[in-house]
């Protein structure tokens, strides 16, 4: 006998949903909308494939995906592929060799499906939806700038105001646990760094436990941030990404001064592939992150790219406007189509000479009907 696991056609794999009509149509006329601000910056599209071959997609720093994804056997070549958990690294390869010869900087932009592990106990969402740009060839504040002022302008063409990028340099974090820190105590401090625990801090630090306690303090509005980390005394090998960070905050308050702007200076969450400035999208009025990017190395060049998250955007962008539904008689004329299209109708077409077509337009959820050459509101 079938358990009612193996029997329910409903049933789905923890973290993949259906988006059903109205979803799946916003979900599209969303990511339309964020690609066509790309495209009009000069962001061209590409479209690398789900599925990778484990020894390309998860090398080098596609390393850092390797926990995140899901492997499965190519019946063909008997090697081992990997779903791709993000984006980014394919960008990467495609830039570093499909598109070589092209001059830089270059400029790419991609949406699709992602399929992540998840942590265990927090898995949420295994199939994301994701639409970026990746600015591929300079190492400049400016180029950070730019990626974050098309990403505030995407998010605007959604609706979304009130928008909030939170600046960090994770290679900061990283850098002075490597070097300084190995075993439980290295493990304990991590942790205590990620629930931004002082005491536990000011306990697992030792001699960095002031400078990782003053990063933590620093957290916050970008002007006052700066001014913090001002007063702070880093190790040589760092003072240049301080700097960095610093020269980038400045040049997106110039870029994009209406969009609010912190600074996060102990926060190191992330791919462990990214190598400089990186950035968090939210906005003001909700919690949840609505994408997220920064500087890492594509191959041999410098990048710096911003991947958001359609659904998170439209949790939090106003309801987009439902398509009008035109139930409209068979035979209808291609010009009276194209008009309805042109109006921005969707048309439902009879399918022979229904005697009432206003009880089908109904039926079928049509929100207005074809008569007298017109469309009449139900």
């Amino acid at each position: 006998m079938s358990s009612p696991e193996t029997s329910s056609p409903a049933l789905l794999p923890m973290g993949f949903v259906d988006l059903l009509p109205q979803e799946a149509e916003a979900e599209a006329r969303g990511i339309a909308k964020v690609m066509a601000v790309f495209g009009r910056h000069g962001y061209e599209r590409v479209r690398p494939p789900l599925l990778e071959f484990e020894s390309s997609l998860l090398s080098g720093a596609g390393e850092a995906l390797s926990e995140q994804s899901f492997r499965m056997l190519d019946p063909s070549s008997h090697r081992m592929m990997a779903l791709r958990p993000d984006m980014t690294t394919q960008i990467a390869r495609i830039a570093e060799v499909r598109l070589k010869d092209l001059p830089r900087p270059l400029r790419l932009s991609y949406s699709g499906d992602c399929v992540v592990i998840g942590t265990p106990g927090r898995e949420g969402e295994r199939q994301i939806a994701q639409a970026g740009i990746e600015l591929i060839g300079p190492d400049s504040a400016q180029a950070d700038a730019e990626v974050i002022a098309l990403g505030a302008e995407a998010l605007q063409a959604m609706g979304i105001e009130h928008i909030s990028f939170d600046l960090s340099m994770p290679v900061l974090v990283w850098t002075l646990i490597d070097e300084s820190f190995a075993g439980t105590v290295r493990d304990n401090l991590i942790h205590a760094l990620d629930r931004r625990d002082a005491a536990a801090v000011a306990e697992q630090g030792g001699e960095l436990a002031d400078l990782f306690l003053g990063m933590m303090n620093a957290a916050g509005p970008a002007e006052r941030a700066l001014e913090l980390l001002d007063t702070l005394t880093f190790p040589e090998r760092l003072k240049g990404h301080v700097a960095r960070l610093k020269e980038t905050v400045r040049a997106v308050l110039r870029r994009v001064p209406e969009v609010h702007v912190t600074v996060d200076p102990i926060d190191f969450r992330g791919w462990r592939y990214h190598t400089g400035v990186c950035m968090t999208v939210f906005a003001l009025h909700c919690r949840e992150e609505l994408g997220r990017g920064g500087r890492y190395r594509a191959g041999a060049e410098d990048a710096c790219g911003l991947t958001l998250h359609p659904q998170a955007l439209l949790r939090v962008a106003p309801p987009l406007s439902k398509t009008l539904r035109c139930m409209v008689p068979a035979g209808l004329s291609k010009k009276d189509l194209s008009s309805l299209h042109e109006a921005g109708y969707a048309t439902v077409a009879a399918l022979d000479d229904e005697a009432d077509l206003k009880e089908s337009a109904r039926h079928l959820r049509c929100s207005h009907i074809w008569q007298d050459g017109v469309a009449v509101a139900l």
